[in-house]
């Protein structure tokens, strides 16, 4: 089980890094960040059909889609400057609230 969570960990990665390329791809004009972008979410989507093998489909997409939102949220925030208020904040800590508890129970 440990296995299949950190496989899904390493899926969320790959979507974090292809979400994190869409505005360095440049309208998809910039040909090495479209490919590395096309890279990435082919990684994690391969990744996740060994997940959805082993846990179910709506336990793995919550988290796999609430952590990645959280964390291309931060990133976000710390590379490319993007103001978050207080209330998006609150949201986000909601986010990781809801998946702990998806995962949990």
């Amino acid at each position: 089980m440990v296995k299949t969570y950190i496989t899904l960990i390493i899926a969320i990665f790959f979507e974090v890094a292809g979400t994190m390329l869409i505005p360095v791809t440049q309208n998809f004009t910039k040909l090495i960040p479209t490919v590395a972008l096309s890279g990435f979410y082919l990684c994690a989507i391969y990744l996740l059909t060994y997940v959805v093998a082993k846990l179910p489909i709506a336990i793995v997409y919550a988290s796999w889609s609430g952590l990645g939102v959280f964390t291309v949220a931060i990133l976000g925030y710390i590379i490319f400057n993007q103001s978050l208020s207080w209330q998006a904040i609150s949201g986000l800590f909601l986010i990781v609230v809801g998946v702990i508890l998806v995962n949990v129970f």
